[in-house]
């Protein structure tokens, strides 16, 4: 059975073990099939780059139990070897519990622990802290042994070797100081993979380091896959069931170094509802992809890019004359910064966004955690007084007030209502029959009502847009002035129960107000 890989604390070591491991399977020629805990996106991205399969987020908060269960024993069987990447510190988990921790995961998978420890400045302490995280529980961990980095010396491994056997916790390996495992990172953690150019150099090296200093012979069996079961199916499939027969509709998701942070499976939750994604680089400047019938706009890094987007006036254009359009739009944290007036971009410059929504974006403190949201107002994707589960991370935040002159916006309710340990209840957020813009991420793996709701919503417009070509060879043409037909917003049947028929945008502000912008 596969082994999780935690530590005390973040920083310790983590990822750098799991992607040497990573790095010795594909050495190999073993596939190994990599898991994260927790709502990270940047970890996987280094995890499936160098593992070459995508990495899947194991979250029991944001997905719930069985979710975790299933992926990780549907993917789980289907490599030579698996991985699991804990978060944080072991049993660090929602507020000061451990829901959600790495703990919790591994005991609800039933797999051991290897326990990362940075031990640069330890000896005979190291003893005291490894049989702490070995015996405290509930949740009560099976750890197999620990790893220790930042090593010195020899001698030093040795004097930790035997603090260790004082124990008796077995020493899997060391990691010594060495410039292949010095990672970069930024505010929101480590660089994503587009942007460490040596990364291939570096996979060698990681190899070479693993066969000198860890005992791979005690750790291979512990990257051993889940064992195949027969009546295990398909994730994604039991989910939403089979795609609909039926053309794929076209859906456009933002994809490039300013809006990378998006789990693999919303990717597969799109096409098994019969859509069917287009990667668009707003950064590149692109046109929106032909047909766009919906549009996605995943967290990422705008603030890093916001002087280079606001240049890119094709693409900004384009994605505020879908929205005038009505064109279905989901947007998460960095995907929300591109909808306001302004982003204020590292330097405390602000740079012209797309006008969407009206706020401008400057950086703040930091809001960092889990949040209960309750729907305020159907939408999009919620209904009023649904209750999700989602992440918070972001350092910006949003000041809403009078903006430039522009189409006019009717402001009515937030989307829902946060809620988060340390974290004061407030609403927040924007929806409208055509709108669904948040702080908040959410993983569809534990909500696929949402893409379903999605699906719906961009099948009855392209249905009803259909029935409005057609009947221009047999009645008067309608021109929204542009040289375009116009679409006439859906009956209320027609998009699941959503109640605002103009599509107008919600925000958290108060409950009736029109702002001219």
């Amino acid at each position: 059975m596969a082994c999780l890989i935690a530590a005390p604390c973040s920083g310790s070591g983590k990822t750098l073990l799991s992607l040497c491991l990573a790095a010795v399977a594909r050495q190999r020629g073993e596939s190994l099939q990599p898991f994260k805990v927790g709502p990270d996106y940047l970890d996987p991205q280094l995890l499936a780059a160098v593992a070459g399969r995508e990495c899947r987020n194991l979250d029991p908060i944001l997905c719930g139990e069985p979710w975790v269960q299933s992926s990780f024993r549907w993917h789980g069987s289907r490599a030579e070897r698996v991985l699991v990447e804990g978060v944080m510190g072991l049993f660090d988990g929602r507020g000061p519990s451990s829901e959600g921790s790495s703990a919790a995961v591994a005991v609800l998978l039933d797999i051991p622990v290897v326990l990362v420890v940075e031990a640069s400045r330890q000896a005979g302490s190291l003893a005291a802290l490894v049989r702490g995280f070995r015996d405290h529980g509930p949740p009560q961990v099976r750890l197999a042994g620990v790893v220790l980095n930042r090593v010195g010396s020899e001698r030093h491994r040795a004097l930790l070797q035997e603090a260790l056997a004082s124990i008796e916790v077995p020493l899997l390996g060391v990691l010594p100081n060495h410039p292949s495992l010095e990672l970069p990172s930024r505010h929101l953690g480590l660089l994503p993979p587009q942007e460490l150019d040596d990364l291939g150099e570096r996979q060698p090296a990681w190899v070479e380091l693993a066969r000198r200093h860890l005992d791979l012979e005690t750790l291979w069996p512990l990257l051993s896959p889940v064992a195949a079961d027969p009546r295990l199916s398909d994730p994604i499939e039991a989910l939403v069931g089979p795609p609909p027969q039926r053309p794929a509709l076209p859906v456009a998701i933002a994809a490039d170094a300013a809006f990378h942070f998006r789990y693999p499976e919303t990717t597969e939750l799109l096409q098994a509802v019969g859509l069917e994604p287009v990667n668009w680089s707003p950064l590149a400047d692109q046109p929106l992809p032909a047909d766009t019938r919906a549009i996605v706009l995943p967290g990422g890094y705008p603030e890093l890019h916001a002087e280079r987007l606001e240049s890119c006036r094709r693409s900004l254009g384009e994605l505020a004359g879908a929205a005038a359009r009505g064109v279905p739009i989901v947007a998460e944290c960095g995907g929300l910064l591109v909808l306001g007036d302004t982003l204020e971009d590292g330097a405390g410059q602000p740079r012209s966004m797309a006008g969407v929504l009206p706020f401008q974006a400057r950086r703040g403190e930091l809001s960092l955690g889990y949040r209960q949201a309750q729907a305020e107002a159907d939408g999009l994707l919620v209904r009023r007084g649904e209750i999700y589960q989602g992440h918070e991370f972001h350092r910006w935040q949003l000041a809403i007030e009078p903006g430039p002159a522009g189409p006019a916006l009717t402001v009515e309710a937030p989307l829902w209502r946060l809620a988060g340990w340390g974290a004061a209840s407030r609403p927040e957020g924007w929806t409208g029959c055509d709108l669904h813009a948040s702080w908040l991420h959410l993983h569809w793996g534990g909500s696929p009502q949402l893409v379903k709701r999605l699906a719906a919503r961009v099948e009855a417009t392209a249905n009803q847009e259909g029935r409005s070509l057609a009947s221009l060879a047999v009645g008067p043409r309608s021109s929204s002035g542009d040289g375009e037909a116009s679409v006439k917003p859906l009956e209320d049947g027609a998009t699941d129960g959503v109640g605002e028929r103009e599509g107008r945008p919600r925000s958290p502000n108060s409950t009736s107000s029109t702002r001219s912008r």
